[in-house]
């Protein structure tokens, strides 16, 4: 009981959700219904009749009735099942192209949906396996698992349909052969028990096959990526890829044909009981005639009913299930988008002026983990001052960063900005104070201006003035359409490869055409050698000028020119100072970092 009330659960709100996104933004898709359905019992209800009526006046010329009186009759009832049969068919021809245009446009708009989701989601929902798993489970469950909107509403105006043709063929069963409703609803109730139970089978592989799905996918993608090619070649691990991806094909099939053998036994037992129904129908209605109770035109019209009763009566019962299926899939959709904010949403607006960076006793761990990845960091962070973060690996440098840029909340203590905890600030109006270059930054498939504009208002003398800045204006200018060159080849044949250095100015001339207050370098260069990392930290800090800077590294690049060093070790700040006091801590973290590195700094320190 508390299964099938979950279900239903499921079914009648994501059903009233289809129902309502068609109406919303494509209504003229019920026009198309209304035809189908229409169609779907007019045809039906006239072959049925009709075809009694030829049969009849047939028999009756052969048995030497008057042509001249009966044929009239034959050639009308031929025209109607002609006629009817060419009406329904143009419109079905109408209706599913209508349906075909829909449904196309339907899957790409949840794709949208979907994607505009993960991208407004909180940032740690995207680091979460678990929400990876939704997102993936969404995705199929909203596509060829359930067919999306049209997918499910197909299955709800088909029971429409088949209600109709139902309550027209009851009737006539009714009245001629009304033993015949007892043998299809006995067999129906039968054949829906084992369908059922053969259903429920696949929407369990479903929930298993999320996550190979998403692994299989990731593998796939991967070995086709050409962005991979020169590892795969230098490191040869074409075989391990292969292997992997071959396990999680394997995985896939090995599932689906699980859900075969499971499944075969129901479906044998569902043709046998057809088959019964079959036999009892054909001799119940066959004795009629020999009897004649019926006429022949009768026996055909009790034959199509009962045929047309039985499916009518499957479609409708099936559809039900069908329709709880694809809700249970498509639910998925609902779920992940109705996955609330991990972090409180403030309204407070910033003010202009000249912004104060407090932690304060901050303390983190990230979700499902019990390691503290900082303790009770506090630090203060002035207007317009630079401030460079050194530490190893692993040593919570980039975590200071996203707490800072609040893409997740700290657990203890509280980071405030001009003395209001951020967790009070507009979302939106918070992260225009930061303009950030990460290690793995992201460039895209659009051309050099939209990489570096991307939200921004356009401005072609600031975008000038930001690449010139950053040095990278002359190689601009070499590309065939400039700024409007395609970056990589993803999309657009004619697009450019920028290199390392390129994409690296590129991210930093984002950085800078954005214009925030705060300027953060969380290691983009970390892939250089130390001296060129160097002078690339030295020129981006003349560039900020006076704005606030924060450098991430785990070299000391940027030390020699910063105002404070932040020594980030053992899940805390553990050295803070100028370059010269921490270089004179005896055995202190930094000393020794920099006794280590030193051979590439004294000489470019100037």
């Amino acid at each position: 009981m508390r299964k099938r009330i979950k279900k239903e659960r499921k079914t009648i709100p994501t059903l009233k959700f289809m129902l309502k996104t068609a109406l919303k933004n494509k209504p003229q898709i019920f026009i198309a219904y209304a035809i189908l359905t229409l169609t779907a019992f007019m045809q039906t209800m006239v072959n049925i009749i009709s075809s009694k009526y030829l049969v009849d006046e047939l028999v009756s010329i052969i048995e030497g009735g008057a042509v001249e009186q009966h044929l009239p009759v034959v050639i009308i009832c031929a025209a109607l099942i002609l006629g009817v049969s060419m009406l329904t068919s143009l419109l079905n021809t109408v209706a599913n192209q209508m349906k075909e245009v829909y449904g196309e446009w339907f899957n790409e708009y949840y794709e949208v949906q979907l994607s505009d989701k993960v991208m407004k989601m909180d940032f740690e929902h995207t680091e979460n396996p678990d929400t990876l798993d939704r997102m993936n489970k969404a995705k199929d469950g909203m596509g060829w698992y359930s067919g999306g909107v049209v997918g499910i509403l197909n299955h709800f105006f088909d029971i429409i349909a088949n209600i109709l043709k139902v309550a027209g063929v009851i009737t006539i069963i009714a009245i001629t052969c009304p033993l015949l409703l007892p043998i299809q609803i006995i067999s129906l109730i039968l054949i829906t028990i084992f369908t059922k139970k053969s259903n429920d089978i696949e929407i369990k592989y479903f929930k298993k096959l999320s996550k190979i799905n998403r692994m299989f996918g990731y593998f796939f993608f991967q070995m086709s990526d050409p962005e991979n090619g020169k590892e795969t070649r230098l490191f040869n691990s074409k075989e391990m890829m292969c292997s992997k991806a071959d396990y999680y094909a394997d995985e896939t099939v090995d599932a689906f044909a699980d859900v075969s053998k499971h499944s075969l036994k129901y479906v044998l037992i569902s043709d046998i009981i057809n088959g019964v129904r079959d036999g009892l129908s054909y001799l119940y209605i066959g004795i009629l005639a020999l009897g004649k109770i019926i006429t022949i035109g009768d026996f055909t019209m009790c034959v199509s009913s009962a045929s047309s009763l039985y499916w009518g009566l499957y479609a409708i019962v099936n559809g039900s299930v069908e329709i709880h299926k694809a809700c249970d899939y498509a639910y998925e959709y609902l779920k992940f988008d109705a996955i609330p904010n991990a972090m409180v949403k403030g309204s407070n607006k910033l003010i202009n002026g000249e912004h104060i960076i407090e932690f304060l006793n901050v303390s983190f761990r990230y979700p499902r983990s019990e390691k503290y990845v900082l303790r009770n960091v506090n630090l203060t962070i002035r207007q317009g001052e630079h401030l460079s973060v050194v530490g190893v690996n692993g040593a919570g440098k980039t975590t200071f960063i996203k707490l800072l840029c609040r893409m997740y909340d700290v657990l203890e203590g509280e980071i405030r900005i001009d003395g209001i905890n951020i967790k009070e600030y507009s979302d939106d109006e918070y992260r225009k104070l930061f303009a950030v270059v990460f290690q793995d930054f992201s460039l895209f498939a659009f051309s050099l201006k939209d990489n570096i504009i991307l939200n921004e208002k356009e401005d072609e003398k600031k975008l000038e003035n930001t690449l010139k800045m950053a040095g990278l204006y002359d190689d601009a200018m070499k590309l065939e359409n400039k700024f409007e060159t395609t970056i990589f080849k993803s999309y657009d044949e004619k697009g450019t490869e920028l290199s390392g250095g390129q994409q690296q100015k590129t991210a930093i001339c984002r950085a800078l055409y954005r214009d925030s207050p705060i300027v953060i370098l969380d290691e983009p260069t970390a892939a250089l050698d130390p001296i060129a990392e160097y002078e690339i930290y030295k020129r981006f800090n003349d560039l900020v000028g006076g704005k606030t800077a924060i450098y991430i590294s785990h070299r000391l690049s940027s030390c020699k020119f910063c105002d404070r060093i932040a020594v980030f070790a053992d899940d805390t700040i553990k050295e803070y100072g100028t370059h010269d006091e921490l270089i004179n801590i005896k055995d202190g973290i930094y000393a020794g970092m920099y006794a280590a590195q030193a051979e590439y700094y004294i000489d470019n320190a100037s």
